[in-house]
């Protein structure tokens, strides 16, 4: 049974999400409700973790080639277009990086941030294709932990701002993330049209400190409004930007210390050059698969082995056979 306090928590619940939509964006595409968006985003983990992997089992991987380079370019594309909306919609001269509340009016201005910010979400829409080329491409390594909770929860980041948000202080998330993305994006183009482009991309990793960097300024930018009472964005909602950032930069720090920063591995000594002529094992066992009892693959020296210039090591089996 509801408690009188409980109801009253949940009606002011309720009587923010309803009291606070922005009427301006509520007509417009995938805005009205978050049930359109739920079952993309069901449907988009369904096929990904389940359905895609059992259809792609038995199969070839496609290759893509030109679908790819589409789709990269026209995501350059739309995230140049953000950067200019970004900067001349707010960020280049109407708005203030220490405090900067919601314009819910019909100024010019503030329409054409709202209107990015409905561009952004679409944006995060289109992404899911990332990892749907990943599967098609048999490449589920790909898809990791933080792949998947990254792509699922920015619709729903950018479904909020649309609904409630659509302006102010959070939007130089999408305006940083959105450059981020030109190059990003940029990258994946390059890398789509094969080994003659791939070999000059040196600069991968460089993507991942440049995604940290923006998650810091997202943190900073949005933890300094909880510390001015005048500041008119609401406290809750930059308190939630700024765990988020603060979660982002954690994983995407841990996935760059992982695949950047390992330590190389340290050789085997007791493994010998199967291409050095004059290599000498001095009674070793070579990678456990030369003893002293085989015969016709060395010869026998009073300090050790002297090994055949023309033995492979994939040739080192249990199974090979004495020379008789």
């Amino acid at each position: 049974m509801i408690k009188m306090s409980d109801a009253g928590v949940i009606d002011r619940i309720v009587n923010f999400f309803v009291v606070n939509e922005d009427p301006r964006t509520k007509p417009w595409l995938l805005s009205s409700s978050p049930g359109p968006l739920f079952t993309i985003l069901v449907t988009y983990l369904y096929f990904c973790l389940y359905a895609g992997p059992r259809y792609m089992k038995n199969r070839k991987p496609f290759e893509l080639k030109n679908t790819l380079i589409v789709y990269n370019a026209v995501q350059v594309c739309l995230s140049v277009y953000l950067v200019i909306e970004g900067l001349e919609g707010g960020w280049r001269k109407h708005y203030n990086f220490r405090c900067q509340p919601v314009d819910y009016s019909n100024n010019p201005i503030a329409i054409r941030m709202a209107r990015a910010v409905w561009l952004y979400y679409m944006c995060k829409i289109t992404e899911l294709l990332d990892t749907v080329f990943f599967v098609l491409r048999k490449k589920q390594n790909q898809i990791s932990f933080l792949h998947l909770y990254h792509h699922t929860l920015m619709p729903i980041c950018g479904f909020i701002g649309l609904k409630y948000f659509a302006g102010g202080h959070g939007t130089l998330l999408g305006l940083i993330n959105s450059f981020i993305h030109v190059i990003m994006y940029m990258y994946y183009m390059l890398a789509a049209m094969g080994p003659q482009v791939q070999k000059h991309l040196w600069w991968k990793k460089y993507l991942t400190v440049m995604q940290i960097i923006q998650f810091l300024i997202v943190f900073v930018h949005t933890i300094q409004i909880q510390f001015q009472p005048s500041c008119n964005f609401p406290k809750s909602i930059g308190c939630l930007l700024t765990l988020n950032a603060g979660l982002f930069t954690y994983m995407f720090s841990s996935f760059y210390i992982k695949s950047y920063n390992r330590a190389p591995k340290k050789e085997n000594n007791n493994v010998i050059d199967h291409k050095c002529s004059n290599g000498i094992a001095n009674g070793k066992v070579l990678n456990g698969k030369i003893s002293n009892g085989m015969n016709g693959l060395h010869k026998q020296q009073s300090n050790g082995f002297v090994i055949s210039p023309e033995l492979n090591v994939e040739d080192l089996s249990p199974n090979t056979k004495k020379n008789e």
